[in-house]
């Protein structure tokens, strides 16, 4: 089994990302037996009762942890959030129906590109004008009373900015893209009609994708579309309908078995919150060395976004960083800068390490 004190990377990559080190042991040590099976559950089949049962208890765990009401399907699918771009109009945007998208950076833009050949979009909101620093306000929402959902992008990998609060839409249905902070903190799961989550952030390994769904607006779904991109067939079939990725699923229930041991979201929270408090510090306490890009209000705990006073600087900054143990904190190629993203299975220390690396430099280079 690999050991404790072995030695690794401090891990800030934005996705894949880093996996609790408890889970990885757990899968190393059943790679080669599952459950005494004499087979790997890579090698298992997804309709025998050994995987039935580790699916079926990862579903369990999603709903316990995120308190899912029992009118919601859970489903797996794959594609990432990059296929739920287009599942989601495909399902629930017919032809006389307008979709609203509240435009918060890179990701939001995409699903909003991909609903547009399919449908009637618009923008409900932006906040491209202060180059997605922030997250609108609740005022500044403005969609139809009957839109045929409104479509928000809970946390901003890319710009560091995510939702403290979700809007009350009515009768409106509201669907989160919740990829990248899924999982860190409790949320009231009934406000929403759909919600959808790769795996790589705070779930999993790549290649699951979670979709929360509302019975209700399930029954409203086009039929009259390819049988792998309804979502109907999977809630029919216990996502079975055709082979799951079985290994990513065993493992996303390993992370579910870790949240629910550390105490849940509750103690999961608390964590994150101390985590990010240790960097946004050093970023504040710097007098403009380290510049944050997303206004305080809208911070993101999960993808922690900041600049230098220069490109070079950024670069020598980036340099040290990796060759102190550091992976994974240069911003995305999109803007540059450095991010660091400290997702649920980022230790605290690795956060402690990177404050003490900041302050460090900082002291060096003024």
């Amino acid at each position: 089994m690999m050991s404790t004190t072995a030695k690794r990377a401090y891990n800030f990559n934005a996705g894949p990302s880093a996996l609790p080190l408890a889970a990885l042991q757990k899968a190393q040590a059943q790679l080669l037996d599952f459950q005494g099976a004499g087979m790997s559950i890579l090698e298992m089949s997804h309709r025998g009762k050994e995987y039935e049962a580790v699916h079926n208890q990862a579903i369990a765990l999603l709903r316990e942890l995120l308190a899912i009401p029992e009118d919601y399907e859970v489903l797996f699918l794959q594609g990432g959030a990059s296929l739920q771009f287009a599942m989601v109009p495909m399902n629930f945007l017919p032809a006389g129906k307008r979709a609203a998208y509240v435009m918060t950076g890179v990701w939001s833009e995409k699903a909003y590109a991909e609903a547009k050949q399919l449908g009637e979009v618009y923008e409900a909101a932006s906040s491209k004008s202060d180059k997605h620093n922030r997250i609108p306000s609740f005022d500044e929402l403005k969609f139809d009373a009957d839109a045929a959902y409104l479509h928000i992008t809970s946390n901003n990998t890319i710009y560091g900015t995510q939702w403290r609060d979700f809007p009350d839409t009515g009768a409106v249905p509201l669907i989160a893209d919740m990829s990248s902070d899924i999982l860190s903190r409790p949320f009231d799961v009934s406000k929403f009609s759909l919600i959808y989550a790769g795996a790589q952030k705070n779930l999993g390994p790549a290649g699951v994708t979670v979709v929360i769904i509302k019975r209700d607006f399930l029954a409203t779904a086009n039929p009259n579309i390819p049988t792998m991109l309804r979502y109907g067939t999977f809630a029919k079939e216990n996502s079975l309908y055709n082979t799951p990725p079985t290994f990513g699923i065993y493992l996303m229930g390993l992370v579910l078995e870790w949240i629910k041991e550390q105490g849940g979201l509750a103690a999961i929270t608390r964590r994150n919150e101390e985590k990010a408090a240790l960097i946004y510090d050093a970023i504040d306490a710097s007098n403009g060395f380290y510049r944050g890009h997303a206004v305080p209000a809208d911070r993101s705990r999960m993808n922690i976004t900041f600049r230098l006073a220069n490109e070079e600087l950024e670069k020598k900054f980036l340099a040290e960083a990796k060759q102190a143990g550091f992976v994974g904190l240069a911003g995305h190629r999109s803007v540059g800068g450095c991010r660091a993203s400290a997702y649920n299975a980022v230790p605290v220390e690795a956060c402690q390490a990177l404050k003490a690396l900041m302050l460090k430099f900082q002291q060096e280079n003024s």
